[in-house]
């Protein structure tokens, strides 16, 4: 058997998330549903991570095994042809047998895109979060480094009921880098770190948003994740503005 790694770039938006579901259209059952169309057999490929539904990846990571002995070069193009415009493999190639796209990870890169002028381009609209409103752009950058480091990031986790019982239970991750930016009309939001709890990189948008607003400072960032309790971050930010930027090993 070969295990196979592939890296996905894809348009979460007529998606169900990655997760594959009865009667939704997945990116997961999509993939899945290719591959057995190419090796005639049923594989059920694993992701580093399951992205919500509307999230987009521009370098998802997911791993299979089969008994074909198509070359990757052939997969990667045969692939391409039955996958929607919206689904593109840009990589395949031989991993170890030991290799698993969710549990082999070190760290993830996320990135969320929030558009800051007045009228939103139609064609930006699907890929970022429209948000015209005065903020405080420098005191959601203050907010956002408050968050490097080691933290219980319990007031930033959305109830995951699909996180398995081999998965540790800890709220624990490291965050090595968290900052934003400015890019002509966007602001954009930048993390990397260890690994992230379901919603997180949203929640976090959401409540760093309360900063630029002035309905909270900045330092109370330490007392929300001290809180460790949901209720005390802000909303959830839309998904549309998020991607999984990369995958690390």
């Amino acid at each position: 058997m070969r295990n196979l790694k592939l890296v996905l770039a894809y348009d979460g938006t007529e998606f169900a998330g990655w997760q594959i579901q009865p009667d939704a259209a997945t990116i997961q059952g999509t993939l899945a549903q290719a591959i057995e169309k190419l090796t005639s057999k049923q594989v059920l490929p694993q992701g580093s991570g399951r992205t919500d539904a509307g999230v987009h990846a521009l370098a998802q990571v997911a791993t299979f095994t089969t008994a074909s002995s198509v070359p990757t070069e052939n997969f990667l193009k045969a692939l391409n042809g039955i996958l929607p415009s919206s689904i593109r493999v840009l990589e395949v190639s031989e991993a170890p047998a030991s290799f698993h796209a969710r549990k082999s990870a070190i760290g993830k890169t996320y990135r969320y895109r929030m558009y800051r002028g007045m009228i939103c381009p139609p064609f930006l609209a699907r890929y970022v979060w429209h948000y015209p409103y005065p903020l405080e752009d420098s005191a959601m950058e203050k907010a956002a480094g408050m968050v490097v480091g080691e933290h219980d990031f319990t007031s930033f986790a959305a109830v995951d009921p699909e996180r398995g019982r081999d998965e540790e239970a800890s709220n624990v991750r490291t965050i090595s880098s968290s900052e934003w930016r400015r890019e002509g009309d966007e602001f954009i939001y930048t993390v990397h770190g260890s690994g992230f709890l379901h919603h997180m990189v949203r929640n976090l948008v959401g409540t760093f948003l309360l900063t630029g607003k002035g309905t909270i400072k900045p330092e109370e960032i330490i007392r929300i994740l001290e809180a460790r309790s949901r209720s005390a971050a802000g909303a959830t930010a839309p998904a549309n503005g998020l991607y999984l930027v990369r995958v690390d090993y």
